[in-house]
Parts: structure tokens; sequence; C-alpha cells
């Protein structure tokens, strides 16, 4: 069970989602306006947030910015834009995930249930204890710190996963689609979501595509984590 604040100010829409996610055992509460949703978050700890784009009050996206200043409780983000710029840039906001409208409420529970396993909340997802060393990185999963040469890293929850996930892997070529199962919990998925995430972790690693230093892509086959040379 998960504890769900849906924000959404279509009341049809919104009847629906509760009476699915309720059914599905899950504790639901849920809001029509951006600044409710903040209220929420601030005085209730949730498991998961489903955000709307389309509210009354504020946009969906500065509604993602601000809660990202508040908690970092994974955000699915709900809308009808389907724009790739759109998408690319609230996952830069720090969205978890994002669903085009119309989607199912089975859909919605699969993509819920994937993050929720990515961010620990699901029952039995206990990070490894052991710290990982590869060159000058130091990833320690159970503390979830990266440090490189002696400083620490500034990453989101999904870009230590992805580090720390190819840590555990160091000189091993990894394929996106492992990426997506290991990683994102996906069966099926978007490159493009695991190319921005690179290129955030690269900016963050102080290389860039071109001129690697850890993260080494193999086109059309995957990308490996391994130090420097």
């Amino acid at each position: 069970m998960a504890r769900v604040l849906v924000v959404e100010d279509d009341q049809f829409v919104r009847s629906a989602l509760i009476r699915h996610l309720s059914d599905a055992s899950h504790s639901v509460r849920s809001v029509g306006t951006a600044l409710e949703a903040l209220r929420e978050v601030a005085q209730i700890g949730f498991d998961v947030v489903v955000l709307d784009l389309g509210l009354p009050d504020l946009d969906g996206a500065e509604a993602l910015k601000m809660l990202r200043g508040i908690t970092d409780v994974p955000v699915i983000i709900a809308t009808a834009r389907d724009d790739e710029t759109e998408i690319v840039r609230l996952l830069h906001a720090g969205a978890d995930d994002y669903l085009v409208k119309p989607f199912s409420v089975e859909h919605l529970s699969a993509r819920m249930a994937a993050v929720l396993r990515r961010s620990g909340s699901a029952a039995g997802s206990e990070p490894p204890d052991r710290v990982l060393r590869v060159g000058g990185l130091l990833i320690d999963p159970l503390r979830r710190q990266a440090v490189l040469d002696g400083a620490e890293l500034d990453l989101t929850r999904r870009e230590f996963d992805l580090l720390a996930f190819l840590a555990g892997r160091p000189g091993v070529v990894v394929s996106r689609r492992e990426l997506l199962a290991e990683v994102w919990q996906q069966a099926y998925g978007d490159d493009q979501t695991i190319d921005v995430h690179l290129s955030w972790l690269r900016r963050k690693l102080g290389e860039t595509a071109a001129r690697p230093r850890y993260l080494h892509t193999l086109r059309g086959v995957g990308v490996k984590l391994e130090p420097p040379r």
C-alpha cells in the first residue's frame, strides 16, 4: 500500500483515479490546486504524487519546481501535453515519470509500482552496504552518497541510482534495455529518458559525451563506467 496524493482539477478524472487507487488498497488524498498540493505535501508524508499540469492556480511545471524545493517525494506527471521538449524539461525539473492523457488506470498503477521500487518505498528494497570505488569515484549506496576526487556530488535520486548501478559493474557495457529494467524498473520505455539522465550525470562528473572520463557510450550497444586511463 502506498500513500498517494492526486493533484487533479478535473473532478471526473479525479474521482476515477481515487476510486481505482483506493480499490488497489492505496491510501489516497486529492486536491485540485497547486497551492493545496504544496500544503498537503508539507504537512503529510506521501510515497508518490500524481500531478496534473493544467491546474487553475499554477501551471503544473511551476508546481513541480516548488514541490522539489520542499520534498524529494516521487512525482508522476499526468499531462495532455505530448511535446518532446516539454517532457524533457519536466524530467530536468525533477519529475520521476510522466503519462500522456488519456491513459488507463492500469498503466498508472504500473508506473506507480515502478517509481516506488526505484525510490525504495516498496517492501524489500534494501540498498547494498558496500562502498563502490571506480577510480576517483566513491559511491556509498547505503548512505546514498557519491564523492568524486574528494568532493561530494549533488545528485538527484535517479542520477545516483544510475551511477550506483553502473559502478557495481565497472568496465561492463550495459544495454539501455537493462538500464530500463534495473534502474527504471520498466520493461519498455523511451531511450531519450536514459540519454537525458546520462547527460546530466556527465555534467556533474565534469565530462562530456565527446570527451568522456568515466561514462563511455558505445553507439548501438550501451554504456559503461570505468576509471580514466
